[in-house]
């Protein structure tokens, strides 16, 4: 290539280098580029050695192409320089535009770095723009960048080596060096999109096929499953209606596939289940619950959920696998049935009247703090009005003290005043121990001591109101939870029962008659379940102590 110094640039020299740039954009592959690129400093630019660095995804540098010299080729093709000791060299030098030159008088320093370089042997310069031997020139290569922004990411180092004219780059060559580099950069950017593209088409239709093949097992495995399957829409004005189901499914409610498609999941889930069907997660959800037959009756069923994407960026759907449990729902709750009522009378038993107890009362130290057991929830003087969950569990905003937190949040339960009827409701806890029943037992047997018992456990659930609780603490001792009762209250459904228990009751072929004796406690946050019974307890036998022994029953 001539030098600045001549008035005109050869017109073959602009050819040549036309054409060095057209054949790295017109390379098959990002190899068969990289040599272009190395090729073309050597044919158009006038160095005889031109060595292409290209960054890695690690950030390190790997000599991807070199030209001018077999030997060298052989040599250094391949090797490994690191990002630090290349950063060094475009830090130092001289920067001549976007190019770094290094001269020999400092280039020295970078003899025993990691770069891979080829040394070549010369005479010292005789004059000033001679080129030495140790002298480095590097034209960095960046990812095309917006207009007016600063240079884009950098994807390699063109080093080159010894010009045939001997001199140092002028003017000219300087700038043809720059611009090959800038349009090299685009050529290597464009042949690694081009590469990733053929990559991504492979890639894709291998994966179209693969698709193909796992649609069609997909198709098969819904169709044929042995368990109940659905697919629904996601998200839309339609979500949750069902767009297909299989045979099983269709099987198991009794419906036929067109007419499950005019439904959704929570159209046909049983009404106490819809809270469980809503808190299931659409993605990756499970619920246990009853759904619907064509005939009205209901199938316990395990519902899980995945979800499914009908493309890349596509629609996606609801998968939704339905199990029946009927049988084994039926059996966990007749054991649950079994482990919390009595088996004689059918009634909520010991355990189970303590935990219905327990969870309404939290263990709030009432008299230790006054101001707390008198505040209103919806107090204004606090600033934020209270809160509740799906549960009716209060929350409210008061200020955070170590007394506050120390007990759950909810609506306390309280207790009318002893000794008078003041209008406050709470919850009454009627301690009913019957009175002549063991000589009934010793008299006529246990067979007929059952019977009363049975007896007085319907009269029991027949005399409250429904939502009260009404078990059987053992023995012949029974015991009612009723809230929202005042004192008059609770003594007017003791006097009922009383009155229901002491009427003749059928056992083994004969009438007989047992008393009843009754103690109200009530129920009040900071007591336990045990002290509460107690506290009925006590009352019940000062009832069955204060009434003459012949009036203790009827009959």
């Amino acid at each position: 290539m001539e030098t600045e110094s001549e008035p005109y640039v050869r017109l073959a020299s602009l050819r040549q280098l036309h054409q060095v740039m057209a054949d790295m954009n017109t390379a098959r592959s990002l190899a068969d580029t990289l040599q272009t690129v190395a090729d073309g400093v050597v044919t158009a630019l006038g160095y005889e050695l031109a060595c292409v660095n290209l960054v890695r995804p690690d950030g390190d540098l790997v000599v991807a192409a070199f030209a001018g010299n077999p030997a060298a080729e052989a040599l250094i093709t391949g090797r490994v320089g690191s990002r630090e000791s290349w950063e060094r060299r475009l830090g130092m030098g001289e920067n001549w535009g976007d190019l770094v030159f290094i001269p020999h008088t400092e280039g020295w320093v970078l003899d025993d770095d990691d770069v891979p370089q080829w040394y070549t042997d010369g005479p010292a310069p005789r004059f000033e723009d001679e080129w030495h031997p140790s002298d480095r020139l590097f034209a960095p290569m960046y990812t095309p960048s917006v207009p007016g922004g600063s240079c884009g990411e950098l994807i390699g180092v063109l080093s080159v080596d010894r010009p045939r004219n001997g001199r140092l780059p002028g003017a000219w060559g300087r700038e043809a060096l720059q611009m090959y580099a800038f349009q090299a950069a685009i050529a290597i950017s464009n042949a690694r999109l081009r590469a990733n593209m053929q990559r991504a088409l492979v890639r894709l239709e291998r994966e179209q096929q693969a698709l193909r093949a796992s649609e069609e097992s997909f198709r098969q495995a819904f169709e044929y499953a042995p368990s109940g399957m659905a697919i629904a829409e996601m998200g839309g004005d339609q979500h949750g209606r069902i767009l297909r189901t299989n045979d099983a499914l269709c099987r198991l409610l009794g419906r036929p596939a067109s007419a499950m498609r005019r439904y959704s999941f929570s159209d046909l889930v049983h009404p106490e289940d819809i809270g469980t069907l809503l808190r299931t997660s659409a993605e990756g959800g499970r619920a246990e619950l009853r759904l619907g037959r064509r005939d009205g009756s209901y199938v316990w069923v395990s519902l899980r959920n995945s979800v499914v994407a009908d493309a890349a960026d596509g629609p996606r759907f609801l998968l939704t696998h339905v199990e029946d449990i009927e049988e084994r729902k039926r059996r966990e709750l007749q054991l649950a049935h079994r482990a919390s009522h009595d088996s004689l009378t059918g009634l909520p038993n010991s355990a189970e009247l303590r935990s219905r107890l327990s969870s309404r009362l939290c263990q709030r130290a009432q008299s230790a703090h006054p101001a707390l057991d008198s505040y209103d929830s919806q107090d204004a003087s606090y600033g934020h009005p209270a809160v509740y969950d799906a549960n009716g569990h209060g929350f409210d905003f008061r200020p955070a003290t170590a007394a506050y937190d120390a007990f759950d949040h909810h609506v306390h339960t309280v207790a009318p005043e002893d000794g008078r009827d003041d209008g406050t409701k709470g919850l009454a806890v009627l301690f009913c121990d019957l009175d002549g029943f063991k000589s009934i037992n010793d008299r006529f047997g246990h067979n007929a001591g059952d019977a009363v018992l049975i007896e007085v456990a319907r009269r029991l659930s027949r005399g409250v109101r429904d939502g009260d609780t009404v078990a059987r603490l053992g023995g012949d001792e029974f015991v009612i939870l009723a809230d929202g009762l005042g004192r008059a209250d609770a003594q007017d459904l003791a006097v009922r029962l009383r009155n229901e228990i002491i009427q003749p009751i059928r056992a083994e072929g004969r009438a007989v008659r047992v008393g009843a004796s009754f103690g109200i406690g009530w129920a009040h946050c900071g007591m336990t379940a045990d002290e509460v019974l107690k506290s009925a307890d006590e009352r019940m036998y000062v009832e069955k102590r204060s009434r003459p022994k012949q009036h203790r029953r009827a009959g």
